[in-house]
């Protein structure tokens, strides 16, 4: 059945049937490979050389208000939130480099290819998470990168923030699954970010979305039949911690 289910994939991709061919977000960047780590700049520079349409990083706001990358709330039992940049910046990641700042990681991504999807933590404190947005997008505009940039909240709150806050066009994307494609459009917001096991269940929330102007992510793609799904009912985006393998096998699906 599996076989029978890719055959009529292929089939519907060749005569045209699919929307879009998905765009591949490297999440975390390109660290699922040698020399590399998550959240690395490192990480971000792969991603660019290897053709990814944009790299995923998460962004918190130190106590002393500096901004920092790094995908959980604590390094090493360090709370990054109550800490100051000296001490969350001076742990190194499993590519050697440390911690890297949102300045140091702009510096270099204004001279790569790709678009920067910005995920702005749920913060402890909502008046930390507010400042933490607002220097984020500062950030952005002080390196030209207003329009290569999409934003990423889990935050309720951040996400009416970052909404009424962007320029008018960046894409702000809610990836927590609480929210119906209805709600988002009331809100103004552009972009749902679903688990592909979500969408997999519910496929007409991609139809929803479309009909409204909202664009389709999907997240933790596992394989190749993820990816033949997300091709067949017309996702968008797909966030891959396997970018590299999922650019390849898309090639190979789209263009037989």
């Amino acid at each position: 059945m599996k076989n029978i289910l890719l055959i009529a994939a292929s089939i519907l991709l060749s005569a045209g049937v699919h929307a879009a061919t998905p765009r591949v977000i490297a999440h975390r960047g390109y660290w699922n490979t040698e020399g590399s780590a998550k959240n690395s700049i490192r990480a971000l520079i792969k991603a660019d050389s290897i053709g990814c349409w944009g790299s995923e990083f998460d962004v918190w706001m130190t106590a002393d208000s500096v901004l920092v990358i790094n995908h959980d709330a604590e390094i090493e039992g360090l709370n990054i939130e109550h800490s100051t940049a000296a001490e969350v910046c001076s742990h190194r990641l499993a590519d050697g480099e440390n911690v890297p700042t949102l300045e140091q990681f702009l510096t270099i991504a204004k001279n790569l290819n790709l678009r920067l999807v910005c995920e702005i933590k749920t913060h402890d404190s909502r008046s930390n998470e507010k400042a933490c947005i607002e220097r984020t997008l500062a950030m952005f505009k002080h390196f030209g990168l207003e329009d290569r940039v999409e934003y990423v909240t889990f935050s309720r709150n951040g996400l009416i923030q970052l909404i009424a806050s962007v320029p008018a066009g960046t894409s702000v994307q809610y990836p927590a699954g609480d929210y119906i494609p209805e709600q988002m459009k009331a809100f103004n917001g552009n972009g749902l970010n679903y688990r592909c096991k979500k969408l997999r269940k519910e496929p007409e929330l991609i139809k929803r979305c479309h009909d409204l102007g909202i664009s389709v992510k999907a997240w933790k793609i596992l394989g190749t039949e993820d990816l033949r799904w997300c091709i067949e009912h017309g996702v968008d985006f797909i966030t891959s911690d396997s970018p590299e393998t999922h650019l390849h096998e898309l090639k190979k699906i789209v263009e037989p």
